[in-house]
């Protein structure tokens, strides 16, 4: 059994290219509200999940479609039990950059995948530990200037020019994309059994 009417809760181009290099017919309807905040001392990968099921659930109830499968990711990077955000400017994103550089930090993102007839309200989250290498302020400055930390969390692209950063990875290369892959698909199987892509 397909699954039907499948709705990417998201405007993002890396998740949209990775569901399309998967072969995937979707649909993509962002989540037009502001996204929550992190509550005081909430577990980063509990705010992922809060967030996803955020996006789910504003864009399950604009649709008004109870037959769509509804896809909706937020991703983290987490140094020290801190949240680093898309940053708001060069020099935030800057700032970013020189946390992350010669350490390690993890990489979570919360899954939302809802159905309205069915019920469904399923989460989940997927956590990749990345290391930086070093690098010089000068780099950081070169690769900022570049614009492309811009709209990522963390302030950097695995994808793109961000690899040269990227000393190794344990998990989910895709997760630090933004979308992990055979997790999604693993859940939408265990939550619609015999659905193919």
């Amino acid at each position: 059994m397909a699954l039907g009417r499948l709705i990417l809760a998201s405007s993002s181009p890396r998740r949209i290219e990775l569901l399309k290099q998967m072969g995937l017919t979707f649909e993509v309807y962002p989540a037009n509200h502001p996204e929550p905040s992190p509550k005081s001392n909430e577990d980063p990968a509990e705010y992922a999940m809060r967030a996803a099921e955020h996006k789910a659930a504003c864009v399950l109830e604009a649709l008004q479609d109870p037959e769509a499968w509804i896809i909706a990711a937020d991703t983290v990077v987490v140094q020290d039990k801190h949240i680093l955000g898309k940053p708001a400017h060069k020099e935030d994103a800057l700032r970013m950059l020189k946390k992350l550089v010669g350490h390690e930090h993890q990489v979570i993102t919360g899954i939302a995948i809802f159905h309205g007839n069915q019920g469904i309200r399923d989460r989940s989250q997927v956590s990749t530990r990345v290391q930086f290498r070093q690098a010089s302020e000068e780099q950081i400055q070169h690769y900022v200037q570049t614009l492309e930390p811009m709209d990522k969390a963390g302030a950097y692209g695995i994808q793109g020019k961000g690899a040269w950063f990227v000393q190794r990875i344990e998990g989910c290369y895709f997760n630090v994309v933004g979308l992990p892959l055979h997790h999604l698909f693993s859940r939408l199987e265990s939550l619609q059994a015999g659905a193919y892509f």
